[in-house]
């Protein structure tokens, strides 16, 4: 309300501001005529003022209508923003891939930001050519009805026609430039972050190749959307010229006719040529509608998109017991369950070691597990109460989520601990670190906590990744934390040395342990194993050995590759 408020009373100024541009013109002219009848000076005082506090305000008001203006637009768009990214917040991660990242911070920028111009260059321009023609003509008509008559169409013409014409003209352009602009830097996006991998297998000119021929292209519908612009701006120059042509003649037979004061003659032609500067910009604002159009509909699209969990608004005091009874889920698009009949029970202290090669859906239940996904069949409780009813932060405050491939700001250690828990202080930051057993190592950087650890953690080793990621966990405290393929990616050695840290630095919480190794898994209180998204084993692991099946086949065939490797020598400590 506070922003239409103020958008209201920047079309009041900006009304303002173009009318004393009229009433500027309109008076210099009636000045000039009859002082070349050389009157008393004092009969023109009031029109000597009138020019000078017209001149004025037209500047000051120019000024006040782009100052409230702007304020208002950057306050709607800031507002605009924040739904924005609500909303992505609610679809991620697993509605995202919907959308290419690119293509998403398009949309969160380019797109927000286009969506200003629906105010300060289509509806203002609009509102202030309405009320400033429409009094433009009033005044006209009043000293000389066939000029108003005359100013009239010709508004019309360069403020209705024109436009339709430069939009119909333009409008497939307008479109391409949103869309394509979009497509770069989706383009300009993934180029840069598989940079390594394009140049590494000699594809990065291919994709160069393709940005350029996308450059090429809005490039020539820039060029379209520039003819366009200047047919309209030459047909509203051609309807000023014959406005003030039709005035003139038609001043020119009144005066001889006796009906129109010869001093009056100049406001009569000078008059359309003030007017017209309401209409000059509605060609421009027609173009930018339809750019602002289609931005709404690309973000209309996000607004649209269905959130893989429900938004409930409840708050549970307790995630125990934590139960998953005959769950099944699917991943958004998917024609599949990557999940199927699944239960599980998590309660205080117990640890759960769930087990399976890829593909197997342990990724998929720690999405649920962490309300990324909600089950597509069966149930999910907290505390007894169905989490589909209660608030997906809530959730999230009670089960934390240590992810295979965690990630680090590009910023230093200490405020990418601090991401868990703003108002940590030091001595708990480096409790969180020792329980993560890389105390030791931070401690010997030469600038400690602030050392930077660069763009998605690029100056640190896989394992100190992993190991500043569980820091992170220990530090917010969380009474449940899922540990999602916490060492993949890593040599035998380090994945087995990091997943007994692991469970050590979570002694006492409910650990759910999801790993393709089964180093740790002696630890668990139970271990689950999945297969093609269904459990086909579980129990202790001692109970598992015992007898033949997937996991002792499992356990057998990693302890002969362990051996293998340690026999031929391979790196025992690779990332760590």
């Amino acid at each position: 309300m506070y922003a239409l408020r103020r958008l209201v009373a920047a079309g009041a100024l900006g009304a303002g501001a173009l009318g004393c541009a009229v009433a500027l013109l309109a008076t210099s002219g009636w000045l000039i005529s009859r002082a070349s009848q050389q009157p008393p000076v004092l009969e023109l005082a009031v029109a000597v003022t009138a020019v000078r506090a017209f001149g004025l305000g037209r500047g000051v008001l120019r000024y006040a209508e782009r100052l409230v203006g702007h304020d208002a637009t950057f306050r709607v768009l800031a507002s605009l923003r924040s739904r924005v990214y609500a909303r992505l917040e609610r679809l991620g991660p697993a509605g995202l891939p919907a959308f290419r990242r690119g293509d998403l911070l398009a949309r969160f920028v380019s797109d927000v930001d286009q969506i200003q111009d629906r105010y300060l260059r289509v509806r203002l321009p609009i509102a202030v050519a309405v009320v400033v023609g429409g009094l433009s003509v009033l005044g006209a008509g009043l000293l000389l009805p066939a000029a108003g008559a005359a100013l009239a169409v010709a508004l019309l013409v360069a403020g209705v026609v024109v436009p339709w014409l430069t939009v119909r003209t333009a409008a497939r352009a307008e479109r391409e430039t949103v869309t394509d602009r979009a497509a770069m830097t989706a383009g300009v996006v993934e180029l840069l972050q598989g940079a390594p991998e394009l140049i590494a297998h000699g594809s990065a000119h291919g994709r160069l190749v393709a940005l350029d021929a996308l450059d090429r292209r809005l490039a020539r519908a820039a060029a379209r959307s520039a003819v366009a612009a200047g047919v309209g701006a030459g047909l509203t120059a051609l309807a000023t010229g014959g406005a003030v042509l039709a005035a003139l003649a038609a001043g020119a037979t009144a005066v001889d006719a006796g009906r129109l004061d010869p001093v009056l003659l100049a406001v009569v032609v000078l008059l359309p040529l003030a007017a017209f500067e309401a209409v000059t910009g509605l060609p421009a604002a027609a173009q930018s509608l339809v750019r602002v159009r289609e931005s709404t509909a690309r973000l209309n699209e996000v607004f649209a998109a269905e959130p893989p969990v429900a938004a409930g608004t409840g708050t549970p005091g307790s995630p125990f017991p934590l139960v998953l009874s005959g769950v099944s889920a699917r991943w958004p698009g998917a024609s599949r369950p990557a999940l199927s009949d699944v239960d599980l029970r998590v309660e205080p202290g117990r640890r759960i070691a769930v087990v399976g090669a890829s593909g197997a859906g342990k990724s998929t239940l720690a999405a649920v597990l962490v309300r990324f996904l909600d089950p597509s069949a069966g149930s999910f409780t907290l505390a007894g109460l169905p989490v589909d009813k209660l608030d997906p932060d809530a959730v999230r405050r009670l089960i934390g989520w240590c992810a295979q491939d965690a990630h680090l700001f590009d910023t230093s250690i200490r405020d990418n601990l601090r991401v868990a828990r703003p108002a940590a202080d030091e001595p708990e930051l480096w409790a969180a670190l020792a329980a993560a057993r890389i105390d030791g190592w931070v401690r010997s950087l030469p600038d400690g906590l602030d050392t930077p650890v660069g763009e998605r953690g690029a100056q640190v080793s896989g394992g100190q990744r992993q190991r500043l990621a569980l820091a992170r966990v220990v530090l917010a405290g969380f009474p449940v934390v899922v540990l999602d393929e916490p060492t993949a990616n890593l040599d035998p050695v380090t994945a087995d040395a990091l997943a007994r840290d692991l469970l050590a630095a979570t002694e006492g919480r409910a650990t759910v342990l999801i790993t393709h190794r089964l180093a740790g898994c002696e630890q668990a209180d139970e271990v689950v194993v999945l297969d093609a998204g269904r459990v086909v084993q579980r129990g202790t692991h001692e109970a598992l050995l015992a007898v033949d099946g997937p996991y002792r086949n499992w356990w057998d065939r990693e302890r002969r590759t362990d051996a293998w490797l340690s026999a031929t020598g391979a790196p025992e400590r690779v990332g760590d």
